[in-house]
């Protein structure tokens, strides 16, 4: 194919991706809203000016020409909303809902995504199987050689904490940055052993590690490592790990980020996710062909959507979790925030955010053409 119109079609695909996630977030605030009797003034997916819009019952659907975020407008978040024409309090408007019933809606976003995540976890791991924490491989003269690893152990714990997929493992050890000894608890024929180990420094990675891969076992032919496969009700416990791994490498990487140990360079917005997609899409079809794109594609839902769960759940103005902590406040101080305090909460928040995208993404399309 020639590769200009691969890299179209590739773009093409990453924008549905990214449709379809926002969509699914905006759908579980829309659908919370329906629930709980919030009229919805307006559904719109992507920002800026309006390419597609129609109009049933009292809302306004939208498709608008960016496809970075959407939002659904409610009843009551525009001045003179909250009473009928009567001058009663209207029933429908989202503010003199009960505020259960408002966390709920601010919840029904992030809850969507997580939702999302779990489904194509399930199809994708259905399809492919699951990763384990299995090591598969032991550097020569590595620190896991010296203490005495070997290919088949299992790996269950790291310093205390849980290991399902071997993935944690290289996380764990990329945001580490220390040489400090590793707690390693490994499973090895039924047996539980612990290790302390002390990781090498390697200048081609930049980090210490132990010198080990893996998440993998050998097929029944004894050649090829491939993922396991298991019946239904494994795959449903795997594709909740699958989740979970996704929020907890979401968190972990904030957390270096905050702490100093992943640099701002580090942070990709839209125009870097979506190379990094078109870059993994292109080398995924010459390894495996369609079915191996379709896989890749599937494990970008999952990781977008569950990072998007857990970012629109920060405490941060003009997130779902600012507004979660004006509900908190409301609920603690038994009043609403005053509007006009939650209006300039919000618009600096918005300012803030909008500052952030905008050198976000000039660092990636200058990254572009490094």
């Amino acid at each position: 194919m020639n590769p200009t119109l691969e890299t179209v079609i590739n773009v093409i695909v990453i924008i549905l991706v990214l449709g379809i996630i926002i969509t699914i977030h905006e759908l579980g605030h829309f659908l919370m809203c329906r629930l709980t009797g919030v009229a919805v003034n307006e559904f719109s997916i992507g920002m800026g000016p309006a390419i597609f819009h129609w109009k049933r019952k009292e809302t306004q659907y939208s498709i608008r020409l960016l496809p970075i975020g959407g939002y659904c407008l409610m009843l009551g978040e525009e001045e003179g909303e909250c009473v009928d024409e009567n001058g009663q309090k209207n029933e429908h408007a989202f503010p003199n809902k009960p505020i259960w019933v408002r966390i709920l809606i601010v919840l029904g976003g992030p809850f969507f995504n997580f939702i999302l995540a779990f489904v194509v976890s399930l199809v994708l791991i259905g399809m492919a199987g699951y990763m384990t924490g299995e090591i598969n491989y032991i550097a020569e003269g590595s620190a896991a050689e010296e203490a005495g690893l070997r290919e088949g152990d299992i790996i269950t714990r790291l310093d205390g904490q849980r290991i399902y997929d071997f993935r944690e493992v290289s996380l764990y050890m990329q945001l580490r940055k220390s040489g400090d000894p590793v707690e390693v608890t490994i499973l090895r024929d039924g047996e539980t052993i612990d290790y302390t180990i002390t990781p090498k420094y390697y200048e081609e990675y930049g980090y210490y590690i132990i010198g080990i891969n893996g998440g993998f076992h050998l097929d029944e032919s004894g050649e090829y490592y491939v993922r396991t496969k298991a019946n239904v009700l494994t795959d449903i416990s795997r594709s909740f790990l699958e989740v979970r791994y996704w929020i907890k490498a979401t968190f972990m990487s904030l957390k270096a980020l905050v702490t100093g140990k992943v640099g701002v360079n580090q942070v990709s917005g839209v125009v870097g996710v979506a190379d990094v997609m078109n870059d993994t899409m292109k080398e995924a079809k010459a390894d495996g062909g369609i079915y191996s794109v379709i896989l890749n594609v599937m494990n970008f839902v999952i990781l977008i959507s569950a990072n998007l769960g857990v970012m629109n759940l920060l405490p941060f103005p003009a997130l779902d979790g600012g507004r979660l902590m004006l509900l908190l406040a409301e609920l603690i101080m038994r009043k609403p925030v005053p509007k006009e305090k939650e209006a300039v909460i919000n618009i600096v928040g918005f300012v803030i955010l909008f500052v952030v995208m905008i050198l976000v993404t000039f660092k990636d399309i200058r990254n572009l053409f490094v």
